[in-house]
């Protein structure tokens, strides 16, 4: 389990035979799981500064490939001492967003991502929602997309830096929403996600 808060930027060395090698302050064990842009991978290798994961062809073809470069978003798994922020992240991404706009709005930035219809009723407003590992609140929820309002420093800290209209992202949705919609799919008495958002609110 994941918070969706970024440890580091870890710079990628390498990437070969399904093998990412990254340099990082932070010194995992063989066997940790780590989040790399928001996918749970295993350590299998350790050397002095830098720590190798395991990606399985089925992974390969889900993740936005083309961000494992340059720097990647890190995240150790949560220990049970852990102070826990964020929101809960299993580290299981569900389905590649894309940027459609970038806006400048004041002090902030908006971005819109669209996503596969099929995963759009995960997304509630005001709920949380993991872009490339980060763990961020959906202010707004369209057709088939939605709105981040992203503060300077996230952008500064993060590899949202580095999106443009058109880039992928590996996306999450929130587990609680998951649960619960898949709970009251085929009741009688469809609940509203007003309704939703107070069940959530008691966790």
């Amino acid at each position: 389990m994941f918070t969706g808060l970024i440890r580091e930027l870890a710079e990628v060395l390498s990437f070969n035979n399904n093998f990412l090698t990254l340099k990082a302050k932070y010194k995992p064990k063989i066997g940790d799981s780590i989040a790399v842009n928001g996918a749970c991978l295993t350590v299998v290798r350790v050397s002095t500064g830098t720590f190798t994961v395991e990606l399985s062809l089925e992974s390969q073809k889900i993740l936005a490939m083309e961000n494992y470069r340059g720097k990647v978003h890190i995240e150790p798994a949560m220990m049970m001492k852990d102070r826990f922020e964020g929101h809960i992240v299993q580290g299981h991404v569900d389905c590649l967003g894309i940027v459609t706009s970038i806006k400048q709005n004041g002090n902030s930035t908006d971005y819109i991502i669209s996503l596969p219809k099929e995963y759009s009723k995960y997304i509630i407003p005001k709920g949380s929602v993991t872009i490339d590992g980060v763990s961020l609140t959906v202010n707004e929820v369209f057709t088939n997309s939605f709105r981040l309002t992203i503060i300077p420093h996230t952008i500064e800290n993060t590899i949202f830096k580095r999106y443009k209209v058109g880039t992928r992202v590996n996306l999450e949705t929130d587990m609680f929403a998951r649960y619960i919609y898949n709970m009251f799919k085929n009741k009688e008495n469809k609940l509203s996600w007003d309704e939703v958002d107070n069940i959530m609110a008691r966790y």
